[in-house]
């Protein structure tokens, strides 16, 4: 199954024009509506919801109120803000996981228990390095997901050797899914015939990579979408990814066209643990 971009916004990329057509796929729930439109979310974060379509993403993973959910290295909780209230009305459960003890601070400082909003948030290592870290138990949840973190495993971030670990990662990430449960994940596309190193250092990787990794963990690979494709993205920056926002690396040099540009192209691809 694979949902590919309207033709306005391929229409839009070739005009110049700044705005990326909101894609149009499926059925959004109300839930899921009125989990984004959170008044406990971060004002600072929903201007991004135009290049994220996290609405969209969450019907396409079908991501359901019931569901035990593992949000893999959420960083400050951008998508946490919206899965812990969605959640919470379907009384499901939500897991985020990240490098013990301090990747996963950011997700704790949005002080869940502090807002009716929110449901109970629990945290775990990933991958589980050492001894005694906290883990999620093997075939205990029904969905994991990930927005653009498999290109950090692959370039060893938060590793001191800054070895690859992309393989245990997904490893680990197949071990905690119930058998039929989906593996969810977005991130910034390279093309396919950029050379390895730039997938070791541009913050890109290759769609093929990432399959490959999941093939290799026992996934299969059920739909794919060009929700969160942006066509002007070249993909090609001497600085890589974080040239476009929100980082802008370069910091003045040339914001204008790399606002106008937008985010990353990316890649988002559902995978289901058979059985």
């Amino acid at each position: 199954m694979r949902y590919t971009l309207p033709a306005v916004a391929i229409i839009a990329a070739a005009l110049g024009t700044a705005a990326i057509a909101a894609p149009q796929m499926g059925s959004v729930s109300q839930d899921l509506k009125d989990a984004v439109a959170a008044p406990t979310r971060n004002p600072a974060n929903t201007p991004r919801d135009k290049y994220r379509h996290p609405a969209e993403t969450l019907a396409f993973f079908g991501v359901k109120p019931t569901d035990a959910v593992v949000e893999l290295w959420p960083g400050g909780g951008w998508y946490t803000e919206i899965l812990a209230p969605y959640l919470k009305k379907g009384r499901g459960t939500l897991w985020a996981a990240a490098p013990w003890p301090d990747g996963i601070k950011g997700a704790q400082n949005l002080r869940f228990k502090d807002s009716p909003t929110y449901g109970e948030v629990a945290f775990a290592a990933f991958p589980v390095w050492n001894e005694g870290e906290p883990k999620i138990r093997d075939n205990s949840v029904d969905v994991v997901l990930t927005f653009r973190n498999v290109h950090n495993w692959r370039m060893g971030y938060q590793r001191p050797d800054k070895q690859d670990y992309a393989p245990e990662a997904f490893k680990q990430a197949f071990a905690m899914l119930k058998p039929g449960g989906t593996l969810g994940i977005v991130d910034h596309r390279l093309p396919e015939n950029a050379s390895a190193e730039r997938e070791r250092t541009s913050g890109y990787i290759k769609t093929s990579t990432i399959k490959k990794l999941a093939a290799d963990a026992g996934f299969k690979l059920v739909g794919e979408s060009e929700i969160n494709a942006n066509p002007r993205d070249s993909a090609d920056w001497a600085s890589g990814v974080w040239t476009l926002p929100p980082t802008y690396r370069l910091k003045d040099v040339d914001r204008a066209k790399y606002e106008a540009i937008g985010e990353s192209d990316r890649m988002t691809l559902k995978f289901r643990k058979p059985g």
